[in-house]
């Protein structure tokens, strides 16, 4: 059952940005600043945990869910070392995430060739 929420409100979550690509001429890069800047809008009110709870990795793998990992690791640090965990938290709380994401990129670029569009 985690599986079937989790796909389901992954794609719930992936939808919208699906229609936009298709139907506006936004660019990716745009969608996804809207997606993390709602994933830390919901996170900041308190309604993205609830999702996260309920749908767990449907709920942290789209963008929206790296807006909320900011939020928390933030949120958690403040509380911890006060004020300078505003530099620190969400770096914290989002370094695995971002060094998959490094380390992907750099094997991608040695095992594929590059073209010119």
């Amino acid at each position: 059952m985690n599986y079937f929420l989790a796909f389901i409100i992954g794609g719930a979550l992936c939808v919208p940005a699906q229609i936009l690509i298709d139907k506006t001429k936004l660019t990716s890069a745009r969608i996804l600043s809207i997606y993390l800047v709602c994933g830390i809008a919901l996170s900041a009110i308190g309604l993205y945990k609830p999702l996260v709870n309920f749908a767990s990795c449907g709920a942290t793998v789209p963008l929206s869910g790296f807006g909320n990992a900011l939020v928390q690791g933030t949120k958690d640090i403040v509380t911890k070392d006060g004020l300078m965990g505003v530099l620190t938290g969400p770096l914290t709380a989002s370094a695995a995430g971002i060094s998959v994401a490094i380390f992907m990129s750099i094997i991608c670029a040695l095992v594929f060739k590059s073209k010119q569009k």
